[in-house]
């Protein structure tokens, strides 16, 4: 065999052995790539090739498998998928009552939430949580829709129930409670246009006697008026307080989870007229964000401009579709599916003041509207800057609500 020849074989074998290597090389990347999926992290290849002239046994030396499997493996990234059981917020249906004070509330039947169960996954980034997606949710208990009647009556109301009233049961049905306790066992259960007489004020409940009973019930449960009758008088007004007053409470760390002192009539003023309601979604509707700062406590002008902000002030095409305002349910998977739908907007105006006062502007415990208890599930304080942790990814997104707020109340 000549000399060239025998090099020629060497050449040969020296290729063999590169692709050898290289071959096992890939091999274990794989393998590393693969564990790093396994543990629901993201690997990352960040080594950065080198132009350098080595022989093949240095090549082989210089391949550290454990090295690897620890760069591929140590991203500070990860998702965890969690299953819980929650609330289903129900519904509430407004009906219109030409014999009831203009603006006053009055529940027929009480909601009940449902329950569901809720598949959120939740990314972190140093074991610290930075995304929240809910992927999917399933109905075990379904919700019992809230009924609301509202006054369209001539005059306005201003009176303020007193110990000793009588008072009337405006649900079809109302439980006595031993203390002022949703979850509690009745001790009996009245029907509408039963009278009772006021014992005690606490808070949203009264404690009220029927007949040799005593018990707790929601306030907004009974009324002062005598079933069917009509108002023949003026009496009296809400106490309106001026444009400045109002102003004055405007600010970028106010309270949200107090009501913004707006009449009826002022939720009206600055709801109306606005040329980029083009569709005088918000104008129609401005009665119900007054009726929801008066039921759950929230304020109302905080709630519109969210409904402004998130439905680019009722164009959007969830908005106009499906009824909702906020594009509540709008996961970012697949926000236009996902969406929630309603029958009418005041139906999703409701539910959005319900899940401010109960998951983001109260702490865990906090008894808000009809004698419920925030979960807290997402409170980080009660102002804009603290909703705007956990509502919303945009950064921004306080800012562009607060410039709406200021919007309207310069609208008075």
């Amino acid at each position: 065999m000549s000399f060239k020849e025998k090099c020629n074989i060497k050449v040969e074998n020296g290729k063999a052995t590169l692709i050898i290597v290289f071959t096992i090389t890939i091999c274990i990347l794989a393998v590393a790539i693969s564990i790093g999926i396994g543990t629901n992290k993201v690997a990352y290849a960040s080594v950065e090739p080198e132009v350098q002239e080595e022989s093949t046994s240095n090549l082989q030396s210089n391949i550290n498998i454990i090295d690897i499997l620890h760069k591929n493996t140590s991203s500070d990234y990860h998702e965890e998928y969690i299953i819980e059981e929650k609330d289903l917020e129900y519904i509430t249906i407004y009906q219109d009552n030409p014999e009831l004070p203009k603006g006053m509330v009055q529940v027929l039947q009480e909601g009940r939430d449902g329950s569901q169960k809720v598949t959120a996954k939740k990314t972190f980034i140093n074991d610290e949580l930075t995304g929240e997606e809910i992927v999917s949710n399933q109905i075990i208990k379904a919700a019992i829709d809230k009924v609301v009647q509202v006054g369209t009556g001539k005059y306005s109301s201003n009176y303020n129930v007193r110990v000793g009233d009588t008072l009337y049961v405006t649900a079809d049905t109302l439980g006595i409670l031993p203390e002022p306790n949703k979850d509690v066992e009745r001790i009996m259960t009245i029907h509408q246009n039963s009278e009772v007489e006021l014992l005690e004020i606490d808070g949203e409940w009264y404690k009220i006697a029927y007949s040799i009973y005593s018990g707790y019930c929601p306030a907004n449960c009974l009324t002062y008026l005598k079933p069917h009758s009509l108002l023949d008088k003026d009496e009296g007004s809400e106490n309106e307080l001026t444009k400045d007053q109002l102003l004055a409470r405007l600010s970028f760390d106010m309270e949200l989870n107090s009501p913004s002192g707006l009449t009826l009539e002022q939720f009206r003023r600055v709801l109306s007229n606005n040329s980029q309601d083009e569709n005088k979604i918000l104008e129609n509707n401005s009665d119900y964000f007054y009726y929801a700062e008066k039921q759950y406590g929230v304020n109302g002008i905080f709630i519109a401009a969210v409904g402004i902000h998130e439905s680019g002030w009722g164009t959007s095409s969830i908005c106009l579709n499906k009824k909702n305002l906020f594009g509540y349910g709008a996961y970012d998977r697949d926000p236009y599916t996902n969406a929630h739908s309603y029958t009418g907007y005041e139906a999703s105006i409701d539910l959005i003041a319900r899940v401010f006062a109960k998951y983001y502007l109260n702490p865990e415990g906090t008894v808000i509207y009809d004698g419920q208890v925030a979960t807290g599930d997402y409170y980080n304080g009660s102002t804009l800057t603290g909703v705007n942790t956990r509502y919303a990814t945009d950064q921004n997104w306080a800012n562009a609500v607060y410039y709406w707020m200021r919007y309207l109340y310069n609208n008075l």
